[in-house]
C-alpha cells in the first residue's frame, strides 16, 4: 500500500466552492414518466382520509344505544390519555368506569368452537 492511498482515505473534501447547486435545475421539476402517478394531491387525500372521531351515523352497521355510549368513552378515553392505540387493560377500565361488572358465568365466544376458558 502506498502512502499516497493511505492519506487519501484520512481526510475529507469539503470544498464547495465548485458551484451553487441553486443554480442547477431542481432534480424534482424533472417530467420522468412513472408508472403510477401518486403525486396527484387531490384523489389521494379523498381515499385516504381517516376519521378522527366515532361517528355511528356513517357507519354501515346500526349501532345499538350500548355500542354508540362505548365508543364514545373509548373516544374520550383515547383523546384525554393521548392514547391512540389502548391496552386491554385500559379498556377494561373504560368498562368499569361505564359500570360494567362480571355478574354471570362466561360463556361461549360468538363465532368460535368451545373451548374452555382458563381461569372460570
Amino acid at each position: 500500500m502506498s502512502s499516497e492511498s493511505a492519506l487519501s482515505s484520512d481526510f475529507v473534501v469539503t470544498d464547495r466552492r465548485g458551484g451553487d447547486r441553486r443554480q442547477q435545475m431542481d432534480r424534482r421539476k424533472r417530467n420522468i414518466p412513472v408508472a403510477v402517478e401518486r403525486r396527484a394531491g387531490v384523489e389521494r387525500r379523498e381515499k385516504g382520509e381517516r376519521r378522527r372521531q366515532v361517528d355511528p351515523t356513517t357507519c354501515e352497521k346500526d349501532y345499538s344505544d350500548e355500542e354508540i355510549v362505548f365508543m364514545k368513552a373509548m373516544e374520550q378515553y383515547k383523546r384525554s390519555n393521548r392514547r391512540p392505540f389502548p391496552t386491554w387493560s385500559e379498556v377494561l377500565e373504560v368498562l368499569h368506569s361505564l359500570g360494567y361488572r362480571k355478574t354471570e358465568e362466561a360463556t361461549v365466544l360468538p363465532g368460535l368452537p368451545v373451548i374452555p376458558i382458563l381461569g372460570d
